[in-house]
């Protein structure tokens, strides 16, 4: 019985054993985890609960942390909190922010080197260095680090930093940072060495060591911060100095945030030392000319870029797609290397002619020149320090061309042939017809949609008849032709409708190259009246009115009989007759009148102006408003007078009682002139100082008192002043009829004239002098036939 007892007090002993040593298995698992507790943290787990998954994660508990030392880590390593490029020490002030440098430097003007101010001398034109363009327009920021794509074959190093996740039997959201030993401690993992391991085998890697340990287990690699390096920028820099860059930068990218060579810096030999030694050497112009980044290394920590002192420039001026200074690179270079970073020549070059200037300071004489195509032989010229290249360009002249100008359907500029007419260039008479022609053609009818009247002005209607088409003048026609051997110029002139009457004449010119056949309409060259298009209008009292096509030396008795003669209202002392050309030379005696009157009125305020300083002040003041009003009023009115449009009527001064149209002018007629009959009038019109401005009817025998005392004058009205517009275009005057005391009372008045009575004007003021002369006016209203039209203007 006790063996028995103690063999089960043995057994429970070691089941006890057994267990407890369980407990601690399952404790080791934990890597170290407190297990949960229940209540009182004695109470059993239960039995059908399933143990906890292991997580291993620094993200959450320590996110403030790992801020605060990623902020730590970019100001150690020169970068703002976006991860941005530092700036050097000695390019900017103690503080100033990076962002602000590239600005105030593109601000101050950068200095030239002394062949480019050599250039400026000689060619008036400030030429850039080849390849500065390139780093002045640099971005003032850079991308930040973290948005930077990371290159499979980056080799990882101390500082960066790693974003490790991982699912599956355990779960994994841990972010390690490369210590300086080269290797992350992941806990329960244990260390890994991740130095000099390239970023794309980074993962497999991590998943290795992870796989020792943990079965099933997913992983992702992800990269963070990555370690920023030193590098020196030293030599001809514009701004050396020691600069914190990313990882990542190449050779590149650190000219850029130093902002290149300066004016005597070499682009063409920029050298990365790295361990004293040359690890490569970069030409900018390669790069910046054809994309080449074959040079382009990435930088390690401590490497030292060296821009050396450039070996020499030339100039390339003229027709070159890229005019600039460049450098030379070695004595091999030649004129076609040197075009080639250029973009080659344009089209409008001259390779025939190019000019090369000479620096050679042995001799008395330093500059020369020189000329040579720009053949196989030429291109391979050699260039040396201080050469200026200048390629002219083509002379823009055409060896095979004739040209047809003038009054013509289209310009040309034509290939010559052997043998080659004029008819060639015109080969039917449509071909001079103009594009101003035919346009005048397709206007005719008047567009419109349905709520628009499309009926158009009777007045413009009737101007464009036989206006369609712009008369040609068929009797004189010019070839221009050029004789190379003394450059003088040849006029040869034909009979332009000869030439399609007689095509085998000689009027069909035969052409030459370089010729040019100028076709000339009537208003180009004018022709005799007897040759000229004739289509004259008549309105009114005639029985057949309309637009006639006259002949030479038709008169208006001949228009009058073709419109079948004057109708029973016929009113011939009224009858009116325009001309263009009378209109366009009464607006030109107009203006020069306006003219005239203005500089009378700006004389006469002057005057008066200078008068007010012998006055006291208190009548000076008074004066000096009373003359401002005089002056406004002064300048509306000539304003108004500016305004006025003749009418190009020429008065024919019939007697008024005068009946047969016989009587009338023997006036050649013109192109555009038009003859208006009116019918009688039976209204006489009154305008000025009048107490009514009416159009009394008219009476027979009736004079100019009757129609006054109809109208009655009011107290200021100058009566020996009053005047008669007639009806024909004339004027009548008190001092031009030559009355005993000069009255104009007793004039008969005919149907349809106008009575003016002026203001009297006591005071000489400006505006006195600009009115005062009933004579001076009636005078310039009859030349430029404006008539009671242009006396209500003046006096509105």
């Amino acid at each position: 019985m006790f063996k028995l007892n103690k063999s089960f007090t043995a057994v429970a002993l070691a089941v006890t054993a057994f267990a407890a040593s369980a407990q601690e298995a399952s404790k080791a698992d934990m890597f170290g985890q407190e297990t949960p507790s229940s209540v009182g943290d004695s109470a059993p787990a239960p039995a059908s609960a399933s143990p906890r998954k292991l997580t291993i994660t620094n993200t959450a508990a320590g996110l403030a942390s790992g801020q605060a030392q990623g902020q730590g880590r970019a100001a150690a390593n020169g970068m703002n909190q976006t991860g941005r490029f530092a700036v050097p020490a000695n390019g900017a002030r103690e503080g100033m922010d990076s962002r602000q440098l590239p600005k105030q430097m593109a601000e101050q003007n950068a200095p030239l080197s002394e062949f480019q101010k050599f250039i400026a001398d000689n060619t008036g034109r400030v030429l850039p260095i080849f390849g500065s363009e390139f780093f002045a327009n640099a971005p003032s920021t850079f991308a930040p680090i973290l948005n930077s794509p990371v290159p499979s074959d980056y080799p990882l190093g101390p500082g960066d930093e790693l974003m490790i996740r991982g699912w599956g039997t355990i779960d994994i959201d841990f972010r390690a940072t490369v210590d300086r030993n080269g290797t992350i401690n992941i806990p329960t993992i244990g260390s890994v060495v991740l130095a000099g391991v390239k970023a794309g085998e980074a993962e497999n890697v991590i998943r290795n060591a992870v796989a020792r340990l943990y079965k099933g287990v997913t992983v992702s690699v992800n990269f963070g911060q990555l370690r920023a390096i030193t590098v020196y920028v030293v030599g001809q820099a514009s701004r050396p100095g020691t600069y914190t860059v990313s990882s990542l930068s190449t050779l590149v990218t650190a000219l850029f945030a130093s902002g290149g060579p300066n004016a005597n810096g070499s682009m063409r030999r920029v050298q990365v030392k790295r361990g004293g030694k040359v690890a490569a050497e970069l030409d900018l112009y390669s790069f910046i000319a054809k994309g080449d980044k074959s040079a382009d290394i990435k930088l390690l920590d401590g490497d030292t870029i060296y821009i050396p002192p450039a070996g020499g420039y030339v100039a390339l001026v003229g027709k070159v797609n890229s005019p600039a200074i460049y450098e030379l690179k070695n004595s091999s270079d030649s004129v076609a290397s040197l075009l080639d970073v250029a973009g080659g020549l344009p089209v409008v070059a001259d390779p025939r002619r190019a000019y090369l200037e000479r620096i050679d300071p042995t001799k008395s004489h330093p500059r020369s020149v020189e000329e040579f195509a720009l053949n196989t032989e030429g291109l391979q010229r050699p260039l040396k320090n201080g050469d200026v290249l200048n390629v002219t360009s083509i002379t823009p002249d055409f060896s095979n061309a004739v040209i047809l100008r003038g009054n013509v359907d289209q310009p040309v500029r034509a290939p010559f042939k052997q043998g080659m007419r004029v008819s060639d260039l015109i080969p039917s008479r449509e071909y001079l017809i103009t594009r101003e022609s035919t346009r005048r053609q397709n206007n005719v009818v008047a567009a419109g949609d349905l709520e628009k009247d499309t009926t158009e002005d009777a007045d413009k209607i009737a101007a464009r008849i036989g206006n369609l088409i712009a008369p040609i003048n068929w009797d004189y026609a010019v070839v221009e032709r050029v004789n190379r051997s003394d450059l003088s110029v040849q006029l040869v002139p034909f009979n332009l409708g000869a030439v399609f009457t007689n095509p085998t004449g000689p009027d069909n010119v035969q052409l030459q190259p370089g010729d040019t056949v100028t076709i000339f309409s009537q208003e180009d060259v004018a022709v005799p009246m007897d040759k000229r298009q004739v289509f004259v209008r008549v309105e009114g009292e005639v029985k057949v009115p309309g637009v006639y096509q006259m002949t030479a030396g038709d008169t208006l008795q001949s228009l009058i009989a073709k419109a079948g003669g004057p109708t029973g209202n016929a009113y011939l002392f009224g009858t009116g007759f325009f001309r263009e050309e009378v209109k366009k030379e009464q607006q030109a005696n107009l203006q020069r009148a306006a003219d005239r009157l203005e500089a009378q009125v700006r004389s006469e305020q002057s005057a008066q102006a200078a008068n007010l300083a012998a006055r006291s002040p208190t009548d000076a003041a008074a004066t000096a408003a009373q003359f401002e009003t005089q002056r406004r009023l002064a300048e509306e009115r000539i304003a108004r007078f500016r305004k006025l449009q003749p009418t190009g009527r020429i008065a024919f001064g019939l007697d008024p009682n005068e009946r047969s149209f016989a009587r009338l002018p023997q006036v050649t007629l013109q192109n555009g002139d038009r003859l208006v009959v009116p019918s009688k009038p039976a209204f006489v019109h009154v305008f000025g100082a009048v107490n009514v401005e009416a159009s009394p009817l008219w009476k027979a025998n009736s004079r100019v008192k009757d129609y006054l005392k109809l109208a009655g004058t009011t107290s200021d009205a100058d009566i020996d002043n009053a005047f008669v517009l007639r009806v024909d275009g004339t004027v009548v005057s008190s001092e031009s009829q030559g009355w005993f005391f000069g009255k104009i009372g007793g004039l008969e008045v005919m149907p349809g004239d106008t009575i003016v009575v002026p203001e009297k004007l006591d005071k000489q003021t400006a505006w006195t002098k600009f009115t005062q002369g009933a004579r001076e006016w009636t005078q310039i209203l009859a030349n430029f036939g404006l008539g009671a039209a242009a006396i209500k203007t003046l006096r509105d």
